[in-house]
């Protein structure tokens, strides 16, 4: 007696490679976070993980760029060590860093939208340089503006104190992740060619 069984598809071929990247990007943010050091001028210290946010908006578009920032956050509020210096846990997202962090998924969603548009991902060699930065750029000012926000409420500052001392503090540093960001999308652009 032979039995016929007709196999089920749960979640679509696309869509699980869609989550794999999405959580493949959510743990390069999260080793991005161990590129950690003191920044001299203010408490929140300088990590990578913006780089990781740049990247995921850049290679996943807005939808899932965002969906793996999200995936970080629950990451790190589970107890996985993937915040800035290795730290996990609610306590960074409630402390002098909560804004930025919480701004991620934001960012990335808004890096892909103006990278890609809403209809889909565009050729990344297609893709002209500006765009790219100007994705970036878009980003960056999410994560300050969250950033600062957050800063200013959990170490009860003004906001033009706040802004000096967890944005403007960055820029340098947020201008070489630009820059290697383009750098990645335009080594990978060409090894695919």
């Amino acid at each position: 007696m032979a039995t016929e069984t007709e196999s089920v598809e749960l979640v679509g071929e696309e869509v699980a490679g869609n989550i794999a990247r999405a959580a493949l990007f959510a743990a390069l943010t999260g080793a991005f976070a161990y590129v950690s050091f003191p920044n001299p001028v203010s408490p929140v210290p300088v990590s990578l993980q913006v780089l990781g946010v740049f990247l995921a908006g850049i290679f996943l578009g807005p939808v899932w760029g965002g969906a793996s920032m999200v995936c970080y956050l629950a990451a790190g509020a589970a107890g996985a060590p993937v915040f800035a210096g290795g730290s996990a846990g609610l306590g960074p997202l409630a402390g002098s860093t909560a804004g930025f962090l919480w701004s991620y998924p934001i960012a990335a969603a808004l890096v892909g939208a103006v990278v890609h548009g809403f209809d889909g991902l565009a050729d990344l060699e297609a893709v002209r340089t500006v765009r790219l930065v100007a994705g970036m750029v878009a980003g960056t000012v999410v994560i300050y503006a969250l950033g600062t926000v957050g800063f200013a409420v959990v170490q009860n500052v003004g906001l033009v104190e706040a802004f000096a001392v967890s944005a403007v503090a960055f820029v340098p540093f947020e201008a070489v992740k630009v820059a290697a960001a383009v750098g990645v999308v335009r080594s990978d652009a060409a090894a695919a060619a």
